[in-house]
């Protein structure tokens, strides 16, 4: 291993360090053969509901090579978002992720300095930043890079800080010093799997995502069906349920980024007032979240669910 080699990847995971990310592994730019067959028959299963975007580009989604020319490295980073206060008790639930700023514009920004320096301390290097809106397997590669493992709700797993994190990559053109997975420490344990409230977790690892609420209440755009009338726990955005009660998450601790704390209006907001929520107070808790993603219209559909 050349010593040029081993300083680029100490520099790069002591800048994802400085710039908040609670994680950085580094695994080389191949083909995912391990989860090629898995994602085909997942997706022959339709198992990935009205998502038709996963069926496209399924090669680049096993190949980062595909995305980035001449690609050597996949650095997968996490930043935990896991909050240090909740909703209040008497309301529609909202996905701990969508409670402040979009995590798309938090990360792209951390990302994107991050390139900058690696290319000022390293020279031309070419690269691109994702963050969950291009076709990579974002789950595979930080396992991949042993930041955790893959647990039976399909999340990442990592024993020291659970799952309350978001996952991001850098492709980059450099080769690097790779990291090996660690091992499933998921055991026997099925809480996820008893716990959750439309029984999308059909199997150990294995999550029909045409039942998942989170499907349900931001990816489907149309009618949510009403066999699932009654069984959406009241969660309006989102679903923390198998995540809340996966036992590593005892480890969870809140984030220390500005920009994910809630609107100040958020956590106090009561039935009533979801219920009678308007386009202008939409608008104004919801700036710059991911809410925005189901527009008013959507929400408000879910929130009409839940009665």
């Amino acid at each position: 291993m050349e010593a040029t080699t081993i300083r680029y990847t100490d520099f790069i995971k002591t800048k994802a360090k400085e710039l908040g990310f609670l994680a950085c592994g580094i695994s080389k730019a191949t083909f995912l053969e391990e989860e090629a067959p898995r994602l085909e028959k997942w997706l022959n299963d339709g198992r990935h509901g009205k998502m038709h975007y996963m069926e496209n580009h399924f090669d680049k989604r096993l190949d980062p090579r595909l995305l980035v020319d001449d690609a050597k490295s996949v650095i997968s980073l996490l930043l935990n978002y896991y909050p240090s206060e909740m909703q209040t008790e008497n309301a529609p639930k909202l996905s701990k992720y969508a409670y402040g700023t979009d995590y798309h514009f938090v990360i792209k920004d951390k990302l994107k300095t991050l390139l900058e320096a690696i290319q000022e301390e390293i020279g031309e290097v070419n690269g691109r930043a994702f963050v969950d809106s291009a076709p990579v397997l974002d789950k595979a590669w930080a396992a991949k890079s042993g930041l955790g493992w893959i647990g039976k709700h399909s999340n990442l797993l990592a024993k020291q800080t659970g799952s309350f994190f978001f996952i991001a990559e850098l492709i980059i053109d450099l080769p690097l010093v790779y990291d090996a997975p660690t091992t499933d420490h998921c055991g026997s344990c099925t809480a996820c799997i008893d716990a959750c409230p439309t029984e999308a977790i059909v199997g150990p690892y294995v999550v029909d995502g045409s039942k998942c609420i989170s499907y349900l209440t931001i990816e489907l755009k149309d009618n949510i069906p009403t066999e699932f009338k009654g069984k959406t726990d009241d969660w309006m955005f989102g679903c923390d349920v198998c995540q809340d009660v996966c036992p590593w998450n005892r480890f969870s601790k809140p984030h220390n980024e500005p920009l994910f704390n809630p609107h100040p209006d958020l956590l106090e907001m009561t039935y009533k007032d979801w219920e009678e929520l308007t386009q202008e107070t939409f608008s104004k808790v919801f700036k710059k979240s991911a809410v925005k993603r189901t527009k008013y219209v959507g929400l408000k559909r879910n929130i009409e669910f839940l009665k």
